[in-house]
């Protein structure tokens, strides 16, 4: 199994998965795949943001004990 990418590696392959896209760069064999894999990179990134909330919210609690 892959390593999961970090937060940045993830958001600047999605970034260019969108550029693609846009340029039409794309072929239409290849959409479905790209498409796939940004929605495996948006939800890395999800989880990584919400972990990231998670730990400060936690650090400021205890910060105001």
């Amino acid at each position: 199994m892959a390593e999961e990418p970090k937060y940045t590696e993830a958001f600047e392959e999605l970034q260019q998965i969108v550029a693609d896209i846009e340029d039409g760069e794309i072929s239409v064999d290849e959409l479905s795949v790209k498409v796939k894999r940004a929605s495996e990179l948006i939800k890395i990134c999800k989880k990584k943001l919400s972990a990231t909330d998670s730990d400060i919210s936690k650090i400021l609690e205890n910060l105001e004990e």
